[in-house]
Protein backbone atom coordinates (compact mmCIF):
# COMPACT_ATOMS: atom_id res chain seq x y z
CA UNK A 1 0.00 0.00 0.00
CA UNK A 2 1.26 3.59 -0.54
CA UNK A 3 0.52 5.06 2.98
CA UNK A 4 2.31 1.50 4.31
CA UNK A 5 4.12 2.35 7.77
CA UNK A 6 5.08 -1.20 7.89
CA UNK A 7 3.60 -1.37 11.54
CA UNK A 8 0.98 -4.18 11.32
CA UNK A 9 -0.77 -3.96 14.56
CA UNK A 10 -1.83 -0.14 13.74
CA UNK A 11 -3.54 -1.48 10.66
CA UNK A 12 -5.85 -4.12 9.53
CA UNK A 13 -5.31 -4.87 6.17
CA UNK A 14 -4.08 -8.01 4.54
CA UNK A 15 -1.22 -6.82 2.32
CA UNK A 16 1.55 -8.10 1.15
CA UNK A 17 3.72 -6.21 3.79
CA UNK A 18 1.45 -8.16 6.12
CA UNK A 19 2.68 -11.41 4.35
CA UNK A 20 5.69 -10.98 4.21
CA UNK A 21 6.74 -10.26 8.29
CA UNK A 22 6.38 -13.90 8.58
CA UNK A 23 10.28 -14.77 6.60
CA UNK A 24 11.49 -12.12 9.47
CA UNK A 25 14.01 -14.19 11.65
CA UNK A 26 14.40 -12.84 14.88
CA UNK A 27 16.84 -11.69 16.81
CA UNK A 28 18.72 -14.00 19.34
CA UNK A 29 18.65 -13.16 23.25
CA UNK A 30 20.56 -10.49 24.20
CA UNK A 31 20.37 -8.84 21.13
CA UNK A 32 18.42 -5.37 19.87
CA UNK A 33 19.23 -3.34 16.83
CA UNK A 34 17.20 -0.04 16.72
CA UNK A 35 17.66 0.21 12.92
CA UNK A 36 19.39 -1.77 9.94
CA UNK A 37 20.71 -0.16 6.83
CA UNK A 38 21.38 -2.39 3.41
CA UNK A 39 24.05 -0.94 1.10
CA UNK A 40 23.07 -2.27 -1.97
CA UNK A 41 23.90 -2.18 -6.38
CA UNK A 42 23.12 -3.95 -9.39
CA UNK A 43 26.25 -5.08 -10.06
CA UNK A 44 29.60 -5.43 -8.35
CA UNK A 45 32.92 -3.38 -8.24
CA UNK A 46 31.32 0.22 -7.75
CA UNK A 47 32.44 0.12 -3.72
CA UNK A 48 29.37 -0.78 -1.31
CA UNK A 49 32.15 -2.34 1.02
CA UNK A 50 33.26 1.44 0.99
CA UNK A 51 30.37 3.18 1.58
CA UNK A 52 29.40 1.01 4.09
CA UNK A 53 32.35 0.92 6.32
CA UNK A 54 32.53 4.96 5.80
CA UNK A 55 28.84 5.18 7.26
CA UNK A 56 29.85 2.70 10.05
CA UNK A 57 32.75 5.27 10.71
CA UNK A 58 30.34 8.13 11.16
CA UNK A 59 27.86 6.98 12.64
CA UNK A 60 30.54 5.77 15.22
CA UNK A 61 31.94 9.27 15.68
CA UNK A 62 28.69 10.14 16.44
CA UNK A 63 28.50 8.22 19.38
CA UNK A 64 25.93 5.04 17.92
CA UNK A 65 26.68 1.83 19.05
CA UNK A 66 27.48 0.53 15.50
CA UNK A 67 27.65 -3.27 13.78
CA UNK A 68 28.49 -4.31 10.79
CA UNK A 69 27.17 -7.23 8.81
CA UNK A 70 29.02 -8.41 5.86
CA UNK A 71 26.57 -10.28 3.75
CA UNK A 72 29.09 -10.44 1.26
CA UNK A 73 29.95 -14.62 1.92
CA UNK A 74 32.29 -15.16 -0.71
CA UNK A 75 34.08 -12.17 -1.26
CA UNK A 76 33.90 -10.38 2.51
CA UNK A 77 36.24 -7.10 2.48
CA UNK A 78 35.13 -5.57 5.65
CA UNK A 79 37.75 -7.09 8.26
CA UNK A 80 40.24 -5.57 5.50
CA UNK A 81 38.80 -2.47 5.73
CA UNK A 82 38.83 -1.94 9.43
CA UNK A 83 42.11 -3.91 10.32
CA UNK A 84 40.56 -6.95 11.69
CA UNK A 85 42.98 -9.94 11.58
CA UNK A 86 41.29 -11.97 15.12
CA UNK A 87 38.54 -14.03 14.54
CA UNK A 88 35.24 -14.81 15.80
CA UNK A 89 34.71 -16.72 19.18
CA UNK A 90 31.45 -18.77 20.43
CA UNK A 91 29.53 -20.76 23.03
CA UNK A 92 26.46 -22.52 23.16
CA UNK A 93 24.79 -21.83 19.51
CA UNK A 94 26.13 -18.48 20.00
CA UNK A 95 28.52 -15.84 17.82
CA UNK A 96 30.12 -13.29 19.49
CA UNK A 97 31.36 -10.45 17.11
CA UNK A 98 35.08 -8.84 16.54
CA UNK A 99 35.48 -5.44 17.88
CA UNK A 100 37.57 -2.63 15.58
CA UNK A 101 39.54 0.13 17.33
CA UNK A 102 36.81 2.29 17.32
CA UNK A 103 34.17 -0.30 18.97
CA UNK A 104 32.62 -1.51 15.71
CA UNK A 105 30.98 -4.64 16.42
CA UNK A 106 31.54 -7.12 13.03
CA UNK A 107 30.47 -9.99 11.43
CA UNK A 108 32.17 -11.35 8.37
CA UNK A 109 32.65 -14.74 7.14
CA UNK A 110 36.63 -13.67 6.84
CA UNK A 111 36.44 -13.98 11.14
CA UNK A 112 35.16 -17.62 10.90
CA UNK A 113 37.71 -18.81 8.35
CA UNK A 114 41.59 -19.72 9.68
CA UNK A 115 43.33 -18.03 6.50
CA UNK A 116 41.37 -14.86 4.37
CA UNK A 117 42.31 -16.14 1.49
CA UNK A 118 40.77 -19.91 1.79
CA UNK A 119 37.37 -19.19 -0.55
CA UNK A 120 34.42 -20.38 0.02
CA UNK A 121 33.04 -22.33 -2.30
CA UNK A 122 29.31 -23.18 -1.58
CA UNK A 123 26.05 -23.14 -3.52
CA UNK A 124 23.80 -20.35 -3.34
CA UNK A 125 21.45 -21.65 -0.37
CA UNK A 126 24.32 -22.22 2.20
CA UNK A 127 25.65 -18.43 1.30
CA UNK A 128 21.78 -17.02 1.89
CA UNK A 129 21.39 -19.28 4.88
CA UNK A 130 24.94 -17.82 6.38
CA UNK A 131 24.36 -14.22 5.72
CA UNK A 132 20.94 -14.69 7.82
CA UNK A 133 22.64 -16.72 10.57
CA UNK A 134 25.02 -13.87 11.19
CA UNK A 135 21.83 -11.86 11.92
CA UNK A 136 20.24 -14.31 13.73
CA UNK A 137 23.19 -16.59 15.74
CA UNK A 138 25.25 -13.38 16.18
CA UNK A 139 25.14 -11.98 19.94
CA UNK A 140 24.69 -8.06 19.02
CA UNK A 141 23.73 -6.67 21.99
CA UNK A 142 22.39 -3.10 22.26
CA UNK A 143 22.97 -1.57 18.59
CA UNK A 144 21.44 1.55 17.47
CA UNK A 145 22.57 1.12 13.70
CA UNK A 146 23.77 -1.63 11.59
CA UNK A 147 25.13 -1.60 8.14
CA UNK A 148 24.83 -4.68 5.99
CA UNK A 149 27.36 -5.03 2.74
CA UNK A 150 25.40 -6.53 0.43
CA UNK A 151 26.82 -8.78 -2.38
CA UNK A 152 25.86 -7.34 -6.07
CA UNK A 153 22.60 -8.34 -7.86
CA UNK A 154 19.04 -9.47 -6.77
CA UNK A 155 19.91 -13.28 -6.20
CA UNK A 156 19.87 -15.10 -3.42
CA UNK A 157 21.79 -13.79 -0.72
CA UNK A 158 19.92 -10.33 -0.93
CA UNK A 159 16.63 -11.60 -1.12
CA UNK A 160 16.89 -13.47 1.83
CA UNK A 161 18.24 -10.29 3.19
CA UNK A 162 15.14 -8.80 2.38
CA UNK A 163 12.79 -11.01 3.22
CA UNK A 164 14.49 -12.29 6.74
CA UNK A 165 16.34 -9.29 8.34
CA UNK A 166 13.49 -5.97 9.18
CA UNK A 167 15.01 -3.09 7.09
CA UNK A 168 14.71 0.24 8.11
CA UNK A 169 16.16 1.56 4.29
CA UNK A 170 18.81 0.98 2.00
CA UNK A 171 21.61 3.08 0.24
CA UNK A 172 21.93 2.43 -3.34
CA UNK A 173 25.83 2.73 -4.22
CA UNK A 174 26.79 3.44 -7.94
CA UNK A 175 29.70 5.30 -10.21
CA UNK A 176 29.27 7.64 -13.25
CA UNK A 177 29.49 5.23 -16.36
CA UNK A 178 26.20 5.52 -18.89
CA UNK A 179 25.03 2.08 -17.26
CA UNK A 180 24.51 3.15 -14.10
CA UNK A 181 20.82 3.71 -14.83
CA UNK A 182 20.01 0.43 -15.31
CA UNK A 183 22.09 -0.60 -12.11
CA UNK A 184 20.30 1.56 -10.11
CA UNK A 185 16.94 0.79 -11.31
CA UNK A 186 17.46 -2.73 -10.53
CA UNK A 187 18.64 -2.18 -6.40
CA UNK A 188 15.52 0.64 -6.22
CA UNK A 189 12.99 -1.64 -7.98
CA UNK A 190 13.74 -4.63 -5.60
CA UNK A 191 13.53 -2.35 -2.89
CA UNK A 192 10.35 -1.28 -4.03
CA UNK A 193 9.04 -4.74 -4.37
CA UNK A 194 10.24 -5.76 -0.82
CA UNK A 195 8.74 -2.47 0.60
CA UNK A 196 11.97 -1.03 1.57
CA UNK A 197 12.78 2.56 1.08
CA UNK A 198 15.33 3.62 -0.66
CA UNK A 199 17.41 6.53 1.63
CA UNK A 200 19.75 7.72 -0.63
CA UNK A 201 22.09 6.98 -3.64
CA UNK A 202 26.15 7.17 -3.27
CA UNK A 203 27.97 7.50 -6.77
CA UNK A 204 31.23 6.69 -6.03
CA UNK A 205 34.25 7.49 -8.06
CA UNK A 206 32.46 10.19 -8.97
CA UNK A 207 35.52 12.73 -9.59
CA UNK A 208 38.89 13.22 -9.22
CA UNK A 209 40.46 16.80 -8.06
CA UNK A 210 43.34 17.68 -9.51
CA UNK A 211 46.41 17.64 -6.88
CA UNK A 212 47.52 20.50 -8.59
CA UNK A 213 45.41 23.23 -9.24
CA UNK A 214 42.19 21.89 -7.61
CA UNK A 215 39.87 21.32 -10.18
CA UNK A 216 37.81 18.56 -10.62
CA UNK A 217 37.95 15.87 -13.17
CA UNK A 218 35.12 13.80 -14.31
CA UNK A 219 37.00 10.83 -15.75
CA UNK A 220 34.27 8.58 -16.17
CA UNK A 221 31.70 10.66 -17.43
CA UNK A 222 29.49 13.63 -16.25
CA UNK A 223 27.70 12.70 -12.70
CA UNK A 224 24.15 11.62 -13.03
CA UNK A 225 23.44 11.58 -9.45
CA UNK A 226 20.79 14.36 -9.31
CA UNK A 227 18.85 12.81 -12.35
CA UNK A 228 18.75 9.71 -10.53
CA UNK A 229 17.47 11.39 -7.33
CA UNK A 230 14.93 13.29 -9.30
CA UNK A 231 13.33 10.23 -11.30
CA UNK A 232 13.47 7.39 -8.63
CA UNK A 233 12.72 10.36 -6.09
CA UNK A 234 15.74 9.51 -3.87
CA UNK A 235 15.70 11.80 -0.60
CA UNK A 236 19.65 11.79 -0.31
CA UNK A 237 22.45 11.87 -2.47
CA UNK A 238 26.25 11.82 -1.99
CA UNK A 239 29.16 11.95 -4.49
CA UNK A 240 32.34 10.30 -3.59
CA UNK A 241 35.48 11.28 -5.27
CA UNK A 242 38.37 8.91 -6.75
CA UNK A 243 40.58 9.45 -3.85
CA UNK A 244 44.14 7.36 -3.01
CA UNK A 245 43.40 8.53 0.33
CA UNK A 246 39.94 5.83 0.80
CA UNK A 247 42.42 3.57 -1.14
CA UNK A 248 45.50 3.36 1.21
CA UNK A 249 43.10 3.76 4.82
CA UNK A 250 41.34 0.69 3.43
CA UNK A 251 44.35 -1.12 2.26
CA UNK A 252 45.90 -0.09 5.74
CA UNK A 253 42.96 -1.12 8.17
CA UNK A 254 42.33 2.54 8.87
CA UNK A 255 39.18 2.94 6.75
CA UNK A 256 37.60 4.45 10.39
CA UNK A 257 40.01 7.83 9.83
CA UNK A 258 38.67 8.17 6.42
CA UNK A 259 36.60 12.04 5.62
CA UNK A 260 32.93 10.82 5.77
CA UNK A 261 31.92 14.07 5.27
CA UNK A 262 30.31 13.68 1.53
CA UNK A 263 27.95 10.79 3.03
CA UNK A 264 26.36 13.43 5.68
CA UNK A 265 23.28 13.94 3.53
CA UNK A 266 22.47 10.68 3.54
CA UNK A 267 23.27 9.82 7.04
CA UNK A 268 20.71 12.07 7.99
CA UNK A 269 18.35 10.46 6.34
CA UNK A 270 19.73 7.38 8.49
CA UNK A 271 18.95 9.26 11.07
CA UNK A 272 15.26 9.79 10.67
CA UNK A 273 14.89 6.20 9.38
CA UNK A 274 12.23 4.09 11.15
CA UNK A 275 12.83 1.81 13.99
CA UNK A 276 12.62 -1.59 13.71
CA UNK A 277 9.97 -3.65 15.68
CA UNK A 278 10.36 -4.35 19.46
CA UNK A 279 9.40 -7.82 19.18
CA UNK A 280 12.50 -8.61 17.36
Amino acid sequence: MANCTHDCSTCSSNCGSRNAKSFIKPLGKGSHVKRVIAVASGKGGVGKSLVTALLAARARARGYSVAVLDADITGPSIPKMFGVDRLATGEEGKIFPVTTRSGIKLMSMNCLLEHAEDPVVWRGTLIAGAAVQFWTDVVWGETDLMFIDMPPGTGDVPLSVFQSIPLSGIVVVTTPQDLVEMIVGKAVNMAKLMNVPVLGLAENMSFLTCPDCGKKIELFGASKAEALRQKYSVPAIARLPLDLRFAALADGGRIEEADTDPLAEIFLEIEKSRQIKEYL
